[in-house]
């Protein structure tokens, strides 16, 4: 295997790094446009792979052009196969494979081939294939230096290791090698053909970011959208899930005015609105919360949403049941001190109303993202959007008509 170069990197080309680290990528993509392309070459080489794709995915095809005419060989030829794969896939974070030996080499010819090679890029396995360039072994930095320098290196390798494949998305991968913490994964297609290497600080690093994103998803903040993200892009990203919002307050809103006599008549149900859908809100999110992280870590298995479901209701009558409770004693003393003949039937109102909305809230919070799932769409999405919506409207849609058709 040849050397291959890297270019030096520069004090300018790592503040471009770090620069480009903190935008979304649209921005990033703009910022690396106004650079010089070997400048910018140096500092997407510092950069995890798969957000290097969704920085070139931004770019015009000129100024792509001009930014693999500047790269290495290799890794132009990396980026373009990597492009082929989805987003979040294992495909889309690939660097080239490196130190690539043939099973017939001796371990005196793979150190002297990886003399030139370490002084330029980080090697950590030899990867040993065959003549179809299937993976076929790995060796060691330890089984090599340690070896007999006329062994082959079929004699010293470790034959099938465990390698992942490139339509894996990130969590899936994520499962795979929980166990195993590689410094260093290879990726090979349906023929074991070695295509790329993943570094398993980028795939945590990826991981920690889909992470970091999803209680901003919940709320509908873009996962693209950063801390320096200019204002008009934020505004951009956040208005279209706001007026969503407001929409679905309308919903809430039209279940009060349904009952606007009921209302006007027990003036004192007003001061437990707020007080029901907060706490059922909060009863839903909670629920919410867990789905999702269940989810992300694989916990909530095929089939097991039926489960999942039936716990949340569950906590969501015995929270209910608590929180209840202690509503109704309050209603009652609110409803006593104002003179109103129906403070009994008033707080178990408000009893029966929260356990209630309570438990359907459980049940939302992990049937949306189970649904969202369902439907191929991220989890995480705008759930907390859909959860409160519901809540909301069934809590006080609850209050309301038991207080109508009970409190006369």
């Amino acid at each position: 295997m040849s050397t291959i170069e890297r270019p030096a990197g520069t004090s300018e080309s790592a503040a471009l790094a770090v620069q480009i680290r903190s935008l979304p990528p649209r921005e990033a993509a703009a910022l690396v446009e106004r650079a010089q392309p070997a400048e910018a070459v140096q500092a997407l080489l510092q950069m995890n792979p798969a957000i290097v794709q969704g920085i070139l995915r931004e770019l015009d095809a000129a100024p792509r052009r001009f930014l693999a005419a500047s790269a290495p060989p290799d890794v132009a030829a990396q980026w373009k196969r990597n492009m082929r794969y989805p987003d979040r896939t294992i495909g889309r974070m690939m660097e080239p494979p490196i130190a690539v030996f043939h099973p017939a080499m001796t371990v005196g010819e793979a150190i002297e081939a990886l003399r030139p090679l370490v002084h330029e890029v980080l090697v950590t396995y030899v990867y040993v294939v065959d003549d179809e360039d299937r993976l076929v072994g790995l060796v060691t930095m330890r089984d090599l230096l340690f070896g007999e320098h006329g062994a082959r290196l079929a004699e010293v390798m470790l034959r099938d290791p465990f390698a992942l494949r490139p339509e894996l998305t990130v969590n899936e991968a994520m499962k795979l090698s929980v166990n195993r913490h590689y410094p260093q994964y290879p990726v090979v297609d349906e023929r074991r053909v070695l295509v790329g290497l993943v570094r398993g600080a980028a795939l945590f690093e990826l991981e920690a970011f889909e992470i970091t994103a999803q209680p901003g998803a919940m709320v509908g903040v873009e996962k693209e959208e950063r801390v320096a993200t200019p204002l008009r892009q934020s505004f951009r990203f956040r208005n279209p899930w706001l007026l969503v919002n407001l929409v679905t307050a309308f919903a809430a809103g039209g279940v009060v005015a349904v009952f606007q006599g009921t209302v006007d008549r027990l003036v004192i149900l007003a001061t437990f609105l707020p007080v029901l859908a907060g706490q059922s809100g909060n009863t839903g999110c909670q629920a919410l919360a867990v789905t999702v992280r269940g989810i992300t870590l694989g916990d909530v298995k095929p089939g097991g949403g039926k489960y999942l479901m039936s716990k949340e209701a569950m906590l969501g009558l015995a929270n209910g049941a608590v929180t209840g409770l202690l509503c109704a004693i309050a209603m009652m003393l609110l409803a006593w001190f104002e003179h109103s003949p129906h403070w009994p039937m008033l707080g178990f109102v408000v009893l029966i109303s929260m356990i209630g909305s309570c438990a359907v809230s459980g049940v939302s919070g992990a049937l949306v993202p189970l649904a969202l799932r369902r439907l191929g769409a991220d989890p995480a999405t705008a759930s907390s959007i859909i959860v409160t919506t519901a809540t909301d409207v069934t809590s006080m849609g609850l209050l309301l008509a038991l207080a109508t058709l009970l409190v006369r």
